[in-house]
């Protein structure tokens, strides 16, 4: 029984210790809940009101009913799981690899989804489903991928990390150049616009699966907070915590997938949400997974909604890739981080 309740409380200290080592937090939880909460609701307004056809909040016409519900809503809907379900998968990886360049984008998990997505595109169009399905199988076997190139005896350092996923991600464009070679030109110029993260061709069936997607994926990935908080430190100290590593980091990088395929599957390669949103969150409230990872979830969300919205209303009538945006934003940040670590 003293033996148990040793394990216990050393298991408590060490993810205590992990969380005591973010940074300072200068907002409680509960109101940055309510912030974050609010701003998402602001930012759904403003991205369903604003665009080349600007809708009026108290009276709609036939025709901007029409815009409404059949285009602009679900486009909205989509782009708040895309930005959820990327930013949850980059909390998850960035906690598992104890890593702030871990990032679906950057570690190839994105490209491996988008040329899942491709064959599907190119051989099974005729199948609605072919799609996600092979956007997971793509997404999977790119995030295995790099994380055996990235794993060494002597660890994983930020810069073995980063090389394994740029390698990938460069042999997966190749590969997605070469079979673009198979499109016909209309079929082409669609392909790279969704390429480049496009939200444009949004449905409610799009829509339902990143839902389900996000919504599981946040519910499980939460669940493993304690195990993550303690993996933090090393996973060999994790280990001597009680914690099943093996099993945590078959989680983590299944939910990845799937979020990541999901998501790309449904607007294409929307890059850099999973390493600003998560990062950011880790600034405000500290590192504490189990606050972390909901409140990337919100803040993901937040994210795309808004880049979605400067992307169509920027340069309106034509719209600018959602990609472009958040790569605006992204690149900056990943070259801060990349000379911090």
């Amino acid at each position: 029984m003293s033996k148990r309740r040793g394990e216990e409380e050393k298991r408590r200290k060490g993810e205590k210790e992990t969380i005591s080592s973010s940074p300072l937090l200068f907002i409680s939880s509960s109101k940055m809940f309510a912030l974050l909460a609010g701003l998402l609701v602001l930012a759904l307004l403003l991205a369903i009101f604003l665009g080349s056809e600007k809708l009026s909040f108290f009276e709609l016409t036939e025709s901007q009913a029409a815009i409404l519900y059949d285009i602009r809503l679900p486009r909205v809907l989509l782009g708040a799981c895309v930005g959820a379900s990327l930013a949850v998968a980059g909390a998850g990886l960035q906690s598992l690899l104890r890593n702030p360049l871990a990032e679906p984008y950057l570690l190839g998990v994105s490209n491996g989804a988008a040329l899942g997505t491709m064959l599907a595109f190119v051989f099974f169009s005729q199948f609605e489903f072919a799609r996600p399905i092979f956007a997971f199988a793509g997404a999977s076997l790119a995030t295995f991928t790099v994380y055996r190139m990235a794993k060494s005896r002597a660890g994983m350092n930020v810069e073995r990390l980063v090389l394994s996923g740029v390698i990938v991600t460069t042999f997966l464009s190749s590969i997605i150049v070469l079979l673009t070679s198979l499109l016909d030109a209309a079929k082409l110029r669609s392909f790279t616009f969704w390429l480049l993260g496009d939200l444009s061709q949004a449905t409610l069936n799009g829509f339902y699966l990143t839902f389900v997607a996000v919504i599981i994926g946040t519910i499980i990935l939460s669940s493993q907070a304690r195990a993550l908080n303690l993996m933090m430190i090393g996973e060999r100290d994790a280990f001597d915590f009680g914690v099943e590593v093996k099993r945590v980091r078959m989680i983590v990088f299944a939910l990845a997938s799937v979020l990541v395929g999901s998501s790309v599957a449904a607007s294409g390669s929307v890059g850099y949400v999973g390493l600003i949103v998560p990062h950011l969150i880790r600034l405000m409230i500290g590192s504490d997974n189990r606050l972390v990872i909901p409140f990337s979830a919100i803040s993901g969300a937040t994210f795309v909604v808004l880049a979605d919205t400067v992307a169509r209303v920027a340069i309106a009538p034509r719209e600018l890739p959602v990609g472009a945006i958040t790569a605006l934003i992204g690149a900056p940040m990943f070259i801060y981080l990349l000379r911090k670590s």
